[in-house]
């Protein structure tokens, strides 16, 4: 058994309640307090974390129990060492998953709390509802009995006399109230088709992380909190993903940012050399790369500005006659022919794959993604297993290279996002999370 960090899981009943305020808050507010703060992500979360580490400071790592096996679970957890404590954030509702196991569960929040060992905070939106809202925190609360259950924070209370009433339903329930957030519109995050806006797109994120940690001081027993944390114990520590060349192009701006921390830090650990570069600044592949990554992101909010850098696409291209390039997602549609926008306007990309695609007419792709490759890829070989995510908006016009995959999803159904390969081009629609070792 290896120690890690006492921690916490802020999650909720469902989407939208309010949990990412409510994390980004406590995350500055603990560091404030001079605690060394570790966040996590628990699900496939492209967003999240990069708002966790300009609240924590301190660089953030999903979770994933659908995807990932026990030892890669401990790999990320011991990316903790050295914190005072751990604070994690859900996805969706706290059971929310899939209804096939992957390799260790079925992807929810509540799994990964369990395994770690961290008690549960839930954010109930109490808007519309008084001792009713004890009904549904109650329901959560007992709905797997050996999860450990810290309490609840109300949030979106209306007056004085709402959260009277709502504290008197948790206490007949039980349930300890750990915080009452006032109702205030100026609290919610941007959003886009994808969730929230990067962070690195929000007009001035630090002015509104120090708000939320003044609203959270204001309305929520830090005190209780901190000691409400426990667990942090993990029983296997395996590896993080190793490296898929020694030095690696990597596309890096507010096109390309959908990469998951514990794969890069999985290649920094071995040694290899991640080379960063901006293809929305025209910026080129460094030219002894030896291979060239396409992260996802949003190239379709910035197709005109990628058709005219002329030098970025030149410079790929030269790469591609000798080396890998691959790209995920909106990677993928940028090594395609042409990306069509959401207002019908047709861009030429870089043309080292046949795929065509548009947003135009949007339709929603979404769920975990296990694929079996028919050729190789940068790092594996023909016939590997590999977990990912799948999450975006785009409609395949054409799609005529081979082949680089046969992809399921969580349940094993085929699904027809084979990603496509050309000579030393390769590209998928799902993120690569991590090798299938079963």
């Amino acid at each position: 058994m290896t120690e890690l960090p006492r921690g916490l899981m802020i999650s909720a009943p469902a989407s939208g309640t309010g949990k990412t305020t409510v994390m980004l808050g406590l995350l500055r507010a603990l560091a404030e307090d001079g605690l060394r703060v570790q966040p996590f992500k628990s699900g496939p979360d492209y967003i999240d974390p990069a708002f966790h580490l300009a609240a924590a400071g301190r660089a953030s790592f999903n979770f994933d129990t659908w995807a990932m096996d026990n030892g890669l679970l401990g790999a990320i957890a011991a990316q903790g060492r050295g914190a005072d404590i751990v604070v994690a954030e859900g996805s969706m509702g706290l059971y929310d998953g899939v209804a096939t196991r992957g390799q260790t569960g079925f992807g929810s929040s509540a799994e990964t709390a369990q395994r770690m060992g961290w008690p549960v905070i839930l954010v109930v939106d109490v808007s519309g509802q008084a001792q009713s809202a004890a009904a549904t925190a109650l329901g959560f609360a007992q709905y797997a009995p050996d999860l450990p259950f810290a309490g609840v924070i109300l949030n979106r209370v209306a007056s004085p006399r709402h959260e009277r009433l709502t504290r008197v339903g948790m206490e007949r329930a039980g349930l300890k109230v750990l915080g009452s957030l006032p109702r205030r519109g100026d609290l919610k995050l941007p959003e886009r088709h994808l969730g929230l806006i990067q962070a690195v797109e929000h007009p001035d994120l630090e002015a509104a992380i120090a708000g939320y940690a003044s609203f959270l001081r204001e309305n929520v027993d830090l005190e209780a909190i901190k000691a409400a944390a426990s667990g942090g114990v993990c029983p296997v520590i395996g590896t993080l993903p190793t490296p898929p060349a020694q030095r690696i192009a990597l596309a890096r701006d507010e096109a390309f940012s959908f990469t998951y921390p514990h794969v890069l830090n999985g290649w920094r650990n071995a040694g290899a050399e991640i080379l960063p570069f901006s293809p929305l600044a025209d910026e080129t592949p460094a030219d002894d790369a030896d291979l060239v990554w396409l992260p996802g992101g949003y190239p379709e909010l910035h197709a005109g500005k990628i058709a005219s850098a002329n030098r970025f696409l030149s410079g790929l291209k030269k790469h591609a006659e000798t080396k890998p390039v691959h790209g995920e997602c909106g990677g993928y549609m940028v090594l395609g022919d042409t990306l069509t926008d959401k207002d019908g306007n047709r861009h030429q990309m870089a043309g080292l794959l046949g795929l065509t695609t548009s947003f135009e007419k949007r339709k929603f792709h979404l769920g975990y993604r296990r694929a079996i490759l028919e050729k190789a890829m940068p790092g594996f070989a023909p016939g590997a297993a590999l977990r990912g995510h799948e999450f975006h908006y785009t409609t395949i016009l054409d799609q005529p290279d081979e082949p680089l995959a046969n992809v399921f999803d969580a349940d094993g159904n085929p699904v027809p996002e084979t990603g496509s390969i050309r000579g030393n081009v390769s590209g998928t629609f799902f993120h690569y999370i991590t090798q299938d070792q079963t």
